[in-house]
C-alpha cells in the first residue's frame, strides 16, 4: 500500500505547511511563489539538491586553536548552512540523520572526523540506498571512534557498535513478543566487525589531522558466524547489508522519516506505506521521501511536530529573510540551541534526542521567549527589510494568534508570534 497522493494544486497555506516542515520556514513569497503547483513536482523539485553551499561561510574549523574551538566552528558552520545555504531540505535530513546514526562530541573530538561525518550525512540526506549510507557511516573515524569498534578486535570483541547497529540504526529491538534480533546476533555481529579501525588522529594533540579508516586483518575474526538467519564467514560488509535489508529495518526508518516530517505520533498505518516503498526501492530514501512528501497523509497532518531548538531558531531567521548576522551572534546562537536541550553534535546518549514533548518545559520555553524577544525586540535584532507576516511565521493568516495583533507594531507582531504555539508547532 503507497500512500495516497494529494492531488489538488497547493494553496498558500498547503505551501507554508510544506517549507516549515521541509526548509526550517520561509519567506511570504517564497511560500507564495508554489500557491497553484503540483505537490509531486514540487516534492521532487525540493529533493534535487546538490553539494553546493552558502557562500561566505565566516566558520573555518581547520583553523581551530584548541579541540574545544574546532567544536565549536563545526557547529556554527553547520549553523550558518542552515540559516543561508541554497538546500535547506538537505540540511533539515543532516540534521536528522545526525539523530539517528549518532556521533558525540562528548568522545568525539577530531575535527576533520566530524567534518568527514558531516559531509557524509549531507551527501547521503536522500540516499538512493540506505544501505549503502549504513556502510559509509560504519567506516566513518568518527563512528568508529564513538562506539568503540576501533577498540574490536578478534578474541578481545567490544560489541557496542554492533549492539547500536540494530537497536538504534536499522531494525530496532522490536516488542516484547517478537524482538528483531537476539544478544547471539549482537556477539556474531561484533565478530564479523572486528579489525575495523582507523589511523591518525587520535589523541588532543591530533585533533587536526585527518584519521583514515583501515581494516586490519591480523584483528579480525574469520571463524563461521550466524547473524540475523544467515551463516558463513560473514564479514563486516555482510553484516551491515543484512541489518540494513532486514524488512523490520524498512518500518523502523519509516517511522523515523514520519516522526520528523508528520506527526511526533505518526499512524501506523501511514508509517507501513511508507515502510513498503523502503522494501520496494531498495531502501531508496529519496523515493520514500518524495512520496510522503506529497501524499494526503502529510498534507492532513498540521501542526503536529515540535520544533526542537535548532529548527525554532532555523525557522525564525529563514522566515524573516535569512537577514545577515555577525559571526559573534551566529556562535551565541549555538549556545542558546544548547541551553535550550540542543547542543548540535552533543545529543544526551547514542538515542539522540527523543524529540517531541521532551523539548518543552519551563525553563526552554522561558528560553524561547527570550530568544524571541532578542530575535524580534532586541537592540542587536535582526535588521528586516519586510516584517515576516502571519503566513510565513504561523503557517495560516486565519489563526487566532493573527487576529490578536492588530494596532501593534510590527516588532510587536513577529514578537509574539515567535511565542505563540503555532510557531512552536510545524
Amino acid at each position: 500500500m503507497t500512500l495516497p497522493p494529494y492531488s489538488r494544486p497547493l494553496t498558500a497555506e498547503d505551501a507554508a505547511h510544506l517549507l516549515r516542515r521541509t526548509s526550517f520556514g520561509a519567506t511570504d513569497a517564497q511560500i507564495r511563489a508554489l500557491v497553484g503547483r503540483d505537490a509531486r513536482t514540487v516534492a521532487r523539485e525540493l529533493l534535487s539538491f546538490d553539494g553546493a553551499e552558502a557562500p561566505g561561510n565566516p566558520f573555518d574549523p581547520a583553523q581551530a586553536a584548541t579541540p574545544a574551538a574546532g567544536l565549536q566552528l563545526i557547529r556554527a558552520r553547520w549553523l550558518f548552512e542552515m540559516l543561508y545555504g541554497p538546500h535547506p531540505l538537505r540540511e533539515r535530513l543532516t540534521l536528522l540523520w545526525s539523530n539517528h546514526f549518532v556521533v558525540g562530541t562528548d568522545k568525539v573530538k577530531n575535527v576533520p572526523a566530524l567534518t568527514e561525518y558531516l559531509s557524509l550525512l549531507r551527501r547521503h540526506a536522500a540516499t538512493p540506498s540506505f544501505s549503502a549510507f549504513a556502510l559509509d557511516v560504519a567506516r566513518t573515524p568518527a563512528m568508529l571512534r564513538y562506539l568503540d569498534n576501533d577498540q574490536n578486535r578478534n578474541g578481545k570483541p567490544n560489541e557496542n557498535f554492533s549492539r547500536e547497529l540494530l537497536e538504534l540504526f536499522t531494525t530496532g529491538i522490536g516488542s516484547p513478543t517478537q524482538q528483531n534480533y537476539t544478544e547471539e546476533d549482537v556477539k556474531e555481529g561484533a565478530r564479523a566487525l572486528s579489525g575495523w579501525t582507523f589511523i591518525g588522529g587520535r589523541g588532543n594533540q591530533k585533533y587536526l589531522e585527518a584519521p583514515k579508516f583501515v581494516f586490519n586483518p591480523k584483528q579480525h575474526d574469520n571463524g563461521r558466524k550466524t547473524y540475523l538467519g544467515k551463516t558463513g564467514n560473514l564479514t563486516g560488509e555482510d553484516v551491515l547489508a543484512l541489518a540494513a535489508g532486514h524488512p523490520a529495518t524498512a518500518v523502523f526508518v519509516a517511522r523515523k522519516l514520519h516522526r520528523a516530517f508528520v506527526s511526533d505520533v505518526p499512524t501506523e498505518a501511514a508509517v507501513k506505506g511508507s515502510a513498503e516503498t523502503f522494501a520496494r526501492t531498495g531502501g531508496n530514501i529519496r523515493a520514500v521521501l518524495e512520496e510522503l512528501l506529497s501524499s494526503e497523509v502529510f498534507y492532513a497532518s498540521r501542526a503536529a511536530v515540535i520544533r526542537g531548538p535548532v529548527e525554532f531558531i532555523a525557522a525564525a531567521l529563514r522566515s524573516f529573510g535569512s537577514p545577515k548576522m555577525e559571526a559573534k551572534q551566529l556562535l551565541n546562537l549555538v549556545q542558546t540551541a544548547g541551553r535550550m536541550g540542543q547542543l548540535l553534535l552533543q545529543p544526551d546518549t547514542v538515542k539522540g534526542w527523543d524529540g517531541g514533548r521532551e523539548w518543552i518545559n519551563d525553563t526552554t520555553l522561558l528560553g524561547r521567549m527570550q530568544l524571541a524577544a532578542a530575535l524580534s525586540l532586541g537592540a542587536n535584532a535582526p535588521k528586516l527589510d519586510t516584517p515576516p507576516t502571519p503566513l510565513a511565521l504561523l503557517g495560516t493568516e486565519r489563526a487566532a494568534t493573527a487576529a490578536a495583533l492588530n494596532g501593534l507594531s510590527a516588532k510587536q507582531r513577529t514578537y509574539l508570534m515567535l511565542i505563540s504555539p503555532e510557531f512552536q508547532l510545524a
